[in-house]
């Protein structure tokens, strides 16, 4: 983050295309297109963009006082899924005699183009605006280029053909406003690419592309399932009452799980206050939803290792290949992350499968404190994330 002389010198300089001040404090519409524009970075600076909350144009401060809940609110910029692939940013309050300054620093994406409401914002000159075509190409282009994420990645031995494009249309409408489906005039294999899904180089589908659309993603990836036990007692050695390997497009997946937690949830009366009672389920529905959405959304796919998912006749064990990731660590676990599969995260954002990033495990911490349920507990090593969910006492 900037030193104060280091800000002081961006305050004057009101040239610099880096740069974007604005005095209000509840224009987030304008936030996010700044925060997306400086993540497209497309005059290619790979130097960080600054979003200056409490300074006019001409540079001077405008006497902001800065609160936690303006700090609060630009942090939820990051995690609300507007912006998609997520930015890197840092925010931090600057005190000066004429007013505070709220500093939003937005690091260079290395998976653009980055989307806010399903627009391209980017940086012209002083101003930013929306892209054209080639400016989309051009970052699209440059994503091939910086990818690091293994779902960014092209898959092998794959083409446009292993996709069910219809599947894909729907979801394209889901993540672009209509505007611009209406003035897109860009062939199918430029559509896949802007949205993280087709590698123009290579000319092929990305690892994304097949997880999300591909007709048989355990082909390329055979890995990418998870397999379904339901034992009787609590000894994995019993015969299970029933089994599954839930495969295929990972919405054909993720929706199979839903039916999969409401049919396993058993409700009963409980007592409750005074003379009354009332249905209680043995598991908070939600709260194993959200602990299944992690573990998809976090698994590592290059291996060939399921998600497990067995439930026991007193707790659930999910498991998924893959240990903590980037700023994880066992000691901020839940409340820092990163995300192997960014793509994916923000896929399952936009088909709401996702509501916030960030928030899975402690939302789904909470739904069993609530339900009486004893915390969810975790394991980790190098290779897999394991979390137990006992069921509710009687």
């Amino acid at each position: 983050m900037l030193t104060h002389d280091q800000l002081s010198v961006l305050l004057s300089d009101l040239e610099l295309d880096r740069v974007e001040r604005t005095s209000s404090t509840k224009d987030t519409d304008k936030f996010g297109e700044a925060i997306c524009a400086f993540a497209n970075d497309l005059p290619g600076h790979r130097q960080p963009g600054y979003l200056l909350i409490g300074v006019r144009d001409d540079g001077q401060r405008s006497g902001l006082k800065v609160t936690d809940e303006l700090l609060k609110n630009l942090g939820a910029i990051r995690s609300d899924g507007n912006v998609l692939p997520q930015p890197a940013m840092n925010i931090a309050p600057f005190a000066f005699a004429d007013g505070d300054v709220a500093v939003v620093e937005v690091l260079p994406s290395d998976l653009p183009p980055v989307r806010y409401k399903g627009r391209v914002w980017i940086r012209i000159g002083p101003r930013k605006g929306i892209a054209n075509e080639q400016e989309e190409r051009i970052l699209t282009e440059r994503r091939v280029a910086l990818a690091r994420s293994f779902d960014a990645r092209p898959c092998p031995e794959s083409a446009i053909e292993d996709l069910a494009l219809g599947q894909f249309e729907a979801y394209r409408h889901e993540a672009i406003d209509s505007e611009t489906i209406a003035a897109n005039q860009r062939s199918i294999e430029q559509q896949l690419g802007s949205l993280h899904f087709f590698n123009p180089e290579r000319n092929s589908p990305t690892h994304a592309g097949i997880l999300l659309f591909g007709k048989n993603p355990r082909y390329f990836l055979p890995g990418a399932y998870v397999q379904y036990l339901k034992l009787p007692n609590t000894d994995l050695t019993d015969i299970p009452e029933d089994q599954a390997e839930i495969s295929g497009d990972l919405q054909s997946v993720l929706r199979e799980l839903e039916l999969r937690i409401k049919a396993l949830i058993q409700t009963s009366l409980r007592p409750a206050a005074g003379f009354r009672e009332k249905l209680l389920p043995d598991y908070p529905e939600w709260a194993l939803r959200e602990l299944l959405m992690n573990a998809v959304m976090h698994r590592n796919y290059d291996s060939n290792t399921s998600i497990r998912f067995y439930v026991f006749d007193d707790h659930i064990e999910i498991m998924n290949p893959g240990g903590l990731y980037g700023e994880a660590t066992r000691e901020n676990f839940p409340t820092r992350n990163s995300y192997r599969n960014p793509i994916i995260a923000e896929a399952m954002k936009t088909l709401g499968f996702v509501n916030r990033f960030g928030y899975g495990v402690q939302r789904a911490q909470s739904l069993l404190k609530t339900n009486g349920n004893p915390p969810a507990q975790f394991e980790f090593d190098e290779h897999s994330v394991l979390v137990k969910v006992y069921r509710r006492p009687e």
